[in-house]
């Protein structure tokens, strides 16, 4: 059985949030700010982290970003609980590589949901590589490299990237690649999608490779190694 970590500073949310995670067969463990949260996540190994936005001290952001550079913890699924739920807010969270959002007020329900659907997204990213005219993508070591040099972008764009190079010469539209590289139960607009894949381009176009994401006029994107 999963084990969630929840992560919020107020113990009563953590108690109604514990109460129906394991009344749905889940094992939980909690933390009332960043430091907890790490000594949890070393001792515990979580199987998925639930975690407040706003905490004392240090921002669920912040905590994101930091689990997420990190080569032992970079692939433990997070999921942001939030009252925020502006797009720019979205937006920047998934740059700091969070999963998924639950915004404030939620149901026991959903919120199950969401993790129940991270979780099995998790559990299906197999370790895979890719070779593409020099650009390799390594998803145990979670990196990119192009000509044997590593190529720093966002847990976001390693997704999408990812996506593309396994699924070569097709081409997707913004709410499929939504779908797939997002999740199907989050919420974003699909302008989204281009941001992201600007952003992707930019890193890739020093060496050329940009040229192997295009732009599909009247349906999205695909990347295309015999471009």
């Amino acid at each position: 059985m999963a084990t969630i970590l929840i992560v919020d500073d107020e113990p009563s949310i953590r108690e109604l949030i514990r109460f129906s995670l394991e009344s749905g067969g889940f094992d939980v463990i909690e933390a009332g700010h960043a430091e907890e949260a790490r000594q949890a996540i070393r001792s515990a190994k979580p199987d998925l982290v639930l975690m407040d936005w706003m905490l004392p001290g240090r921002s669920g952001v912040e905590l994101s970003i930091e689990l997420k550079r990190n080569p032992k913890t970079r692939q433990l699924p997070i999921i942001m609980l939030t009252a925020r739920g502006e797009e720019e807010d979205k937006v920047e969270g998934f740059e700091a590589g969070i999963d998924d959002f639950v915004t404030k007020p939620f149901s026991p329900r959903e919120l199950e949901a969401r993790i129940r659907a991270v979780l099995r997204r998790s559990s299906d990213q197999e370790a895979e590589r890719f070779e593409v005219e020099g650009l390799t993508l390594d998803t145990v070591s979670h990196q990119v490299l192009i000509m044997g040099k590593p190529l720093e972008i966002s847990p976001t764009e390693f997704k999408l990237l990812h996506f593309f190079m396994a699924h070569p010469d097709r081409a997707y539209t913004r709410a499929q690649l939504l779908d797939q590289v997002w999740g199907d139960t989050v919420y974003v607009e699909e302008r989204t999608v281009d941001v992201h894949v600007r952003r992707l381009r930019k890193a890739l176009e020093p060496t050329g490779h940009h040229r192997l994401i295009q732009t599909v006029r009247g349906v999205g994107y695909r990347f295309s190694p015999s471009a």
